[in-house]
């Protein structure tokens, strides 16, 4: 880029930043007009600069390689190998050795990454990462009090976290300071970052222009020890947006829409690309919701082109000088290259998108609004409303706020206020000062709603309910990502609807399934008919953010005399024993543990809610294993047949009876096993409790990668009607495996009673990964390389 250019792009941002809003006051010490060579990567990182001239000539040498136009997706992966001259490049088929920028880790599923990393014996970790917690705050009452509640409650896991990110570098954001991915688009997101975050909702990010990525906590492991990060090489899904967002529809509805197109697994191996004149019709804030939500169809992640939304919200979260030196970049590293190719290419006009809203039970079962009445009430959907709830990691943007706090003076001027209790979840504690300070709580309140606690809440089963029983069939609506059964409340019964947060405020004035507030009346106070309006609301703060209360606990210089300790009696944390070695011979007799009929998400495996507070405790939490999915055998969840006793009993006391006589196991599932949540407790489960491998028809993306990261045998049948094959009381036997070499079929044989029958397994363990079984687990291997 010429001086010319430049100059005229440093006086086009420096309006754009003026006009969008006023900064922060504690805005960065490095101005706009800054001529220092070093941007950082973030205020907390002031030493770390940002990658884009490293990045940059990796991207030259991959096209110098590939002689083709890349995609965006491809520009930002690929500038981030390991070795971008020899590394093998093929897309759905290679696997890439990377090198992330950052690690983010939500303190539920940090738990057990940082007991991993301890046991690892480094002393530091080798790259940027940060412990949020937002997980283990429970709603009950009302934010200020559900949050002390919950700092007297999870004590000793939050000392833990805050001592060990002290010891071994980590930044800390304490309770109270909001939802991880909130966190990280506000202070660590950036175009063209590689980071990988131990939830499944991280790719929220690419609302920022980062490839950011859910995986398990061993991923993370390995990424903070300084080793090269694994991933398949993904294909590339491109959406092409044209028109433009208006009236009642909002983002949320563009990955609704795209839910509804691709389905739950639509994604599974791939990035979703969002390009096209629509983009700039987005907020930067709502390009976040739709790659947020990416991850409920199972993509890889999802991102944006650099475009003006996302400087505007660079400068209004203080990083103007990021946003200058990004766009330097944005033809070599941050926009797609002309003629470039997509795997699968989806076309929406933003002008004809309407408000939609999915579920019952899944997030890819949508409704137009203006069918929604008429479907719910073909298919005996409760039509009354018995909750609203609007905020979570997905929709709890100012604008978010701002747009249904217009909805709610709409409805008060007409002398109406929610029909049904309404929860508000602050997406972080800059969100809630903020719509604080600018009047929109005390809107809330006036509304009648219960602001909660700046954290994640009833969107992961954080919920204590008390307006119906369980098993009581109810309806609520949201503006969460996630409406697996039970997901919310526990409760198996429980029609969970999600759509926008302005299109659950509406329903929540009117209490029921069957209202279109964009043709429906509702009735004013004095019974007088009228139509709300559409909604309004601010992109970005015109008074600029207001940061609340400080909430960040930077790490010492020198952590080494830090004490991290671990009550051996502790039932909350428990120090990690290695995994055993393979000892070289094939798995013969294997017993079925559990054939699991449909849908099994992790939530399945390794259910949320009141076991979130076992998550540090391997043990303890074992003994949710499973409880949430239906057995094949009696279509009944939690009751399984111990094949030594012949009795009945719960998944995970069965499992232990197996382990304590030495009987090794198996258990099997369809479709999409593992998908939703990125929790690793549902891989280490099953180890822990003497489980050798798990045989599905086909894997989520993270889950598959977990399994093998702890040492499982990850297979899917050659012929999905195998499954068929397998009875409760058949025997599995695993054969040749000292043979097992990438792409090369797993040999087993089936016995069911008097008669064999052979079948195939197909597995996608690469060399490295065969050496992960071999070990026990990838950590074990990694201290073999150690050593």
């Amino acid at each position: 880029m010429s001086k010319r250019m430049l100059a005229r792009t440093a006086e086009r941002l420096r309006k754009l930043c003026r006009r969008a809003v006023k900064p922060l006051t504690n805005q960065w010490n490095v101005s706009m007009s800054s001529k220092s060579a070093i941007v950082a990567m973030s205020k907390f990182e002031p030493d770390t600069p940002l990658p884009y001239k490293l990045l940059s000539e990796r991207v030259d040498c991959v096209i110098n390689r590939l002689k083709r136009p890349l995609t965006l997706s491809e520009k930002v992966l690929y500038s981030h190998l390991d070795s971008a001259g020899d590394q093998d490049i093929k897309r759905g088929e290679s696997y890439l050795l990377l090198r992330p920028d950052r690690v983010a880790m939500q303190d539920a599923t940090a738990q057990m990454a940082l007991l991993q990393f301890i046991s690892s014996g480094l002393s530091k970790v080798a790259v940027p990462s940060t412990v949020h917690c937002d997980h283990l705050i429970e709603a009950q009452v009302c934010g200020e009090q559900d949050l002390k509640r919950a700092k007297d409650l999870n004590k000793e896991v939050y000392d833990f976290l805050a001592s060990t990110s002290a010891k071994y570098g980590l930044g800390f954001w304490k309770p109270g300071s909001g939802i991880i991915h909130q966190i990280i688009l506000e202070n660590y997101a950036f175009p063209g970052l590689l980071m990988i975050g131990t939830d499944s909702h991280t790719p929220n990010g690419g609302g920022l222009g980062g490839l950011c990525i859910g995986v398990g906590g061993a991923d993370a492991v390995d990424v903070m020890a300084g080793m090269p990060w694994e991933l398949k090489c993904p294909n590339v899904i491109g959406v092409e947006l044209t028109g433009k967002i208006n009236g009642w529809t909002s983002a949320k509805d563009v990955i609704l829409k795209v839910a509804d197109i691709l389905t739950v697994k639509g994604g599974t191996g791939a990035i979703i690309e969002y390009h096209g004149p629509g983009v700039d019709s987005i907020s930067c804030t709502g390009q976040a919701t739709i790659c947020n939500m990416g991850a409920e169809i199972g993509a890889t992640t999802s991102l944006f082109p650099l475009n003006e939304r996302m400087i505007a919200y660079l400068c209004a979260t203080g990083r103007g000088n990021i946003a200058e030196e990004a766009t330097k970049y944005k033809e070599k590293l941050l926009t797609p290259d002309k003629d470039c190719k997509y795997d699968k290419l989806i076309k929406i006009n933003l002008d004809e998108l309407e408000p939609l809203v999915n579920g019952p039970y899944t997030p890819d079962l949508a409704h137009p609004i203006s069918k929604l009445g008429e479907n719910s009430k073909k298919n005996g959907y409760p039509m009354e409303i018995k909750v609203g709830l609007i905020g979570s990691c997905t929709n709890s943007s100012y604008e978010d706020m701002g747009r249904c706090v217009s909805i709610a003076k709409d409805a008060l001027s007409h002398g109406l206020t929610s029909k049904v209790p309404f929860n508000v979840t602050p997406g972080s504690e800059q969100i809630r000062a903020t719509i604080d300070r600018d009047g929109m709580i005390e809107t809330f309140n006036k509304f009648g709603a219960t602001v909660l606690a700046n954290a994640c809440g009833p969107c992961i089963g954080q919920w204590d309910r008390k307006d119906v029983k369980k098993g009581e069939k109810n309806t609520i609506v949201t503006s969460y990502n996630r409406n697996f059964t039970g997901r919310n409340d526990a409760n198996p019964a429980t029609h969970c609807f999600v759509t926008s947060p302005e299109m659950v405020t509406a329903l929540s004035i009117a209490g029921r399934l069957d209202f279109n507030p964009l043709k429906d009346e509702l009735k004013d106070s004095k019974g007088k008919g009228f139509k709300l309006k559409a909604p309004q609301g601010e992109e970005l703060p015109s008074k600029g953010f207001d940061p609340g209360q400080d909430t960040y606990a930077a790490p010492p210089p020198d952590g080494s005399k830090v004490k991290v300790a671990v009550d051996p009696k502790s039932k909350r944390l428990q120090i990690l024993e290695p995994f055993a070695k393979w000892d070289g011979k094939d798995y013969i007799d294997l017993t079925v543990l559990i054939k699991v009929k449909g849908k099994c998400t992790t939530d399945h495996i390794s259910a949320a809610g009141p076991w979130l507070k076992y998550r540090g405790h391997l043990d303890n939490i074992s003994n949710n294993m499973f409880i949430g999915a239906v057995n094949a055998e009696n279509n009944e969840m939690n009751k399984i047949k111990n094949q030594r006793t012949n009795e009945f009993g719960g998944v995970p006391d069965v499992a232990r009876d197996y382990k304590a006589n030495k009987v090794k196991w198996v258990a099997v599932g369809e479709d999409n096993y593992g998908e939703g949540s990125s929790r690793e407790h549902a891989a280490l489960e099953p180890r822990h409790l003497g489980g050798v491998a798990i045989i599905v028809k086909s894997f989520a993306r993270i889950h598959e990668t977990n399994l093998k990261k702890q040492g499982l045998l990850a297979l899917t049948f050659a012929n999905p009607s195998d499954y068929d094959k397998i009875q409760p009381t058949s025997k599995i036997s695993l054969l040749n495996l000292k043979d097992m070499a990438p792409g090369k079929p797993i040999e087993c044989e089936i016995k069911n009673g008097g008669s064999g029958d052979k079948i195939q397994l197909n597995h996608t363990f690469n060399a490295e990964q065969i050496e992960w079984f071999k070990a026990g687990s990838a950590l074990n291997r990694m201290k073999e390389k150690m050593k």
